[in-house]
């Protein structure tokens, strides 16, 4: 009778830590190890920040629907800060502009997730991955399996979730918050170097 109560106790109590709602933060790679990944090694980075600004910065949130960060209804993720300072990570090889890189955190389900974001001189996207995450269903987001549908994306995609971008299934705040950083990635470089 003892073995059956303590069997019965330990089952009920890793149901209830399954659905009690407990999220862990999870750190796949540091910006570092991101641009490796994302450009390979022998790369030389250089930093352009550019201060969002208005014509720009309204031009940009028109885009973005109204905001620079995607707040979704049922998200229980704090706050993400808008920010108006965005830093492009150029990547060069012999002297030669090759690729450029945003870093974005957006607000998933339950917690930040985030991303880099790679696109080349053209603003085509070149490979999207997910730095980090604090997500109880949405970690499928950060396979590769999920994030390769947004390589090639442009912005004459239409990059919505159900259209042309894939969703999660059980995971559809995490899914529109990857779309919106990709498109966010894409507008902001378009808008500060393609479109001068």
């Amino acid at each position: 009778m003892f073995r059956k109560c303590i069997l019965f106790l330990t089952v009920a109590l890793c149901i209830w830590f399954s659905f009690s709602g407990v999220t862990y933060a999870v750190r796949l790679m540091t910006r570092e190890d991101a641009l490796k990944k994302v450009f390979g090694e022998g790369v030389d980075i250089t930093i352009e920040t550019k201060e969002l600004a208005d014509p720009e910065l309204s031009k940009i949130r028109e885009r973005l629907d109204g905001s620079l960060v995607y707040f979704q209804k049922g998200s229980k993720s704090k706050e993400v800060e808008a920010d108006t300072s965005i830093e492009f990570h150029f990547a060069s090889k012999n002297g030669t502009k090759t690729g450029v890189v945003i870093f974005d955190e957006e607000p998933g389900k339950w917690g930040p997730v985030d991303f880099i974001i790679a696109l080349d001189l053209d603003g085509a996207v070149i490979r999207v991955e997910v730095l980090s995450y604090e997500e109880k269903r949405g970690k499928p987001i950060a396979r590769r399996s999920y994030l390769s549908q947004y390589d090639g994306k442009t912005s004459k995609s239409k990059l919505t979730v159900g259209k042309d971008i894939t969703g999660v299934s059980g995971a559809t705040i995490s899914s529109r918050c990857a779309t919106f950083a990709v498109k966010k990635a894409i507008v902001l470089y378009e808008e500060l170097y393609l479109n001068k």
